[in-house]
């Protein structure tokens, strides 16, 4: 629960290297994570050779992290394994589809949630990397991923060379409904963003980016409509190549 608790985002790393046993049982720990059906649709590629990471830099914006922290892992939905399983075994495999990509996604993204929390609990530092899904295709490349396998998410892993403070977060409230869903009010919006509209550093950000609330940074800045809609068409191109859009019985 302190680990939990105390998640912080690590962007700078040392150059310890980290231990294989050590390694070992933070992997060994994502393998515990809740699975659908226990088929365990999910890979986890470990990357540690500096020249790969070296190239995989780019697929994630050039981020320091990727090449400074001695360890990468790139979680991936894969029906690769499960479905040679199956055809081996006499078993007709029907896992093209899309449902099954978002059966394997969910099973790699809580893989991935077990490793990260199990690697803090070692005093490890990990960042998530969004980026996996915009170069979606370039990774696959990468990492030579076959047909039924998917990046999901990726972190990088290794010893903090600092420690940020923790970033804020939006009230119980806001996320949490009781019995049923509850929609928000205009009250509602401005009672649970309140707090975190008027924090110093909100403040700075919008100095920095001329805007005139926070909200227009994430929707004219960080996220915009464009960039989400050109890396949807990628992605579901991605899903395309490598299998998931049978619509076909």
């Amino acid at each position: 629960m302190k680990a939990i608790m105390n998640h912080r985002s690590i962007r700078k790393y040392k150059t310890n290297r980290i231990d294989d046993a050590i390694l070992n049982e933070i992997l060994l720990a994502g393998t515990r994570a809740s699975n659908t059906g226990n088929m365990q649709v999910y890979s986890i590629v470990v990357t540690t050779d500096a020249e790969i990471k070296k190239q995989l830099a780019p697929c994630h914006f050039n981020q320091a992290m990727v090449t400074q922290a001695p360890v990468v892992l790139t979680f991936c939905a894969d029906f690769n394994r499960f479905s040679k399983w199956c055809e081996q075994r006499k078993a007709t495999p029907g896992y093209d589809n899309f449902l099954s990509f978002t059966t394997a996604a969910i099973d790699a993204l809580l893989a991935a949630q077990n490793v990260c929390i199990a690697a803090e609990d070692k005093g490890l530092g990990i960042c998530y990397l969004g980026t996996t899904t915009y170069t979606a295709a370039k990774i696959i490349e990468v990492l030579g991923l076959p047909k039924g396998v998917v990046p999901i998410t990726t972190a990088v892993v290794g010893y903090p060379e600092t420690i940020p403070e923790l970033t804020d977060r939006l009230p119980l409230e806001a996320v949490v409904h009781r019995e049923v869903y509850h929609d928000y009010s205009p009250d509602d919006i401005n009672r649970l963003y309140a707090e975190k509209e008027a924090m110093p550093s909100t403040k700075q950000l919008l100095e920095e980016n001329k805007k005139e609330t926070l909200a227009q940074i994430f929707t004219d800045n960080r996220y915009t409509k464009k960039d989400n809609v050109a890396f949807s068409k990628a992605f579901l191109k991605v899903l395309h190549d490598q299998g998931f859009m049978n619509n076909e019985e």
